[in-house]
């Protein structure tokens, strides 16, 4: 067996995806259960915590999992549900902007005290507090890297480290 398979490269990724694989399979229940898909919720969160709870869509694409054309279909999506709605942008009539609406935040609270006994259970509850110190400095370390627009759209550092 070739020792490039044996790479610690290779098996740091590899848990990583199965972690974020395992994770993403525990929460589907529950999302589903308050009518979000994955997505949704992502959106709705990445909404509620920017400032004025809006991102313009090419920053909210650059926080998402979601190419541009991908955004405009899920906010497209959730403005017609109620969750959110588009706002013109006054300086760029090119832009628009996702803002959350009433009712995507009472969808997002409701979901939020079930999920966040899911992330604690089998999230963050699995590290010490040291452990969490460190991965949570790794992840934006890579996060950076990897994704510098990941934290546009954001005004408060506190902010762009919102995951």
């Amino acid at each position: 067996m070739s020792t490039e398979l044996d790479d610690p490269r290779f098996t740091a990724f590899g848990l990583f995806a199965e972690a974020f694989t395992g994770l993403t399979n525990r929460f589907a229940g529950q999302f589903e259960e308050h009518r979000l898909s994955q997505v949704e919720f992502e959106v709705l969160m990445r909404l509620a915590r920017s400032p004025g709870s809006r991102l313009r869509m090419t920053d909210l694409a650059g926080q998402t999992s979601l190419s541009t054309s991908g955004v405009t279909r899920v906010v497209d999506r959730m403005d017609r549900d109620g969750l959110v709605r588009r706002e013109a942008c006054a300086s760029d009539r090119r832009s628009s902007y996702a803002v959350i609406t009433t009712e995507g935040r009472q969808r997002l609270d409701e979901v939020l005290p079930g999920h966040l006994e899911l992330l604690q259970q089998w999230f963050i509850g699995q590290l010490t507090p040291e452990q969490l110190d460190v991965l949570l400095d790794a992840m934006r370390a890579i996060r950076d890297a990897v994704n510098p627009c990941a934290t546009a759209g954001s005004t408060d550092e506190s902010q762009s480290d919102a995951a």
